[in-house]
Parts: C-alpha cells; sequence; structure tokens
C-alpha cells in the first residue's frame, strides 16, 4: 500500500513540479503540465483497477469508475449537444474532482 501512495503521491506532483519551472521554460511548460495531467490520470486509472482487485467489493472504488464513465460519456457527447457551457463545468471540473477523491480513498484504505 506505501507503494501505492508513493505512485500516487508523484502522479498529482508531477504536473506541479512541471508548472514551477515556468520561469525557465515559460509557455513550454503550461503544455507539459497539461500533458502530465494525462499521465496523471492513467496513473491514478491503473491504481484504481489495483484496488478494485485487491477489494473486489469496495463500494467507493466502484463510485470512481462511475465518474470515469461519466467524463467520457460527457467528453463524447459535448459536441453534439446544444448545452456546452453546462456540460463543459463538469468536464473541467470532473478530472481534478477525480484524483482528489481517488487520493482520499488511497489514504483512507488500511
Amino acid at each position: 500500500m506505501k507503494t501505492i501512495k508513493n505512485i500516487n503521491a508523484f502522479a498529482v506532483g508531477l504536473p506541479l513540479i512541471i508548472l514551477m519551472t515556468y520561469p525557465i521554460t515559460k509557455e513550454g511548460a503550461f503544455i507539459y503540465a497539461l500533458l502530465a495531467t494525462i499521465v496523471t490520470g492513467a496513473l491514478q486509472l491503473l491504481i484504481a483497477l489495483k484496488l478494485l482487485f485487491d477489494n473486489r467489493f469496495a463500494k467507493p472504488i466502484y463510485i470512481y469508475f462511475a465518474g470515469v464513465v461519466l467524463f467520457f460519456v460527457l467528453w463524447n457527447i459535448y459536441p453534439e449537444t446544444n448545452f456546452y457551457l453546462t456540460i463543459s463545468y463538469f468536464i473541467f471540473s470532473l478530472p481534478p474532482l477525480l484524483a482528489l477523491y481517488l487520493s482520499v480513498l488511497i489514504y483512507k484504505i488500511k
């Protein structure tokens, strides 16, 4: 479990560390930090899969996966709807909320 906590801390901190290089790399720091959030999401998804296989009946992990599915469903229907503003709030707020939720789950699970 300590390894999972370390991987999660690395995944969450990576975009922030890259963003702190802004004085050196200027605009490149923003682009690389945004790309690092993709790595964060992938690592957290793998961590959630590991937690799911370790504890098959953990309801909070299923809630996390429901949030991930909701994000991708909203992302796919976003261009086809007339509710651009409403859906965009959910699309941009859901990944940070999912990252925070999984981080809390990781530190809460014994």
